[in-house]
């Protein structure tokens, strides 16, 4: 692992997403639940959804808990 996966900017992303008028979907860094509760949080901001790719394929997020994370948090 080189250690580049970080965590979500969040701030950014809600800085962003509150600087237009259509939805945000976060991109880049999203690589624990943690990061799919924070962003769930911020829905009211304008932030849609997430992709996440390496955080999969590397096996450090398991996608059917972090949709389960987010029906949870977001229904």
């Amino acid at each position: 692992r080189d250690g580049m996966m970080n965590g979500v900017n969040i701030d950014a992303t809600v800085n962003l997403a509150r600087s237009i008028t259509i939805p945000v979907i976060a991109s880049g860094g999203v690589s624990h639940l943690d990061d799919i509760r924070r962003l769930c949080g911020a829905t009211r901001e304008g932030i849609m959804g997430a992709i996440i790719g390496r955080a999969l394929y590397e096996g450090d997020l398991d996608l059917a808990e972090a949709q389960r994370v987010a029906d949870t948090l977001s229904g």
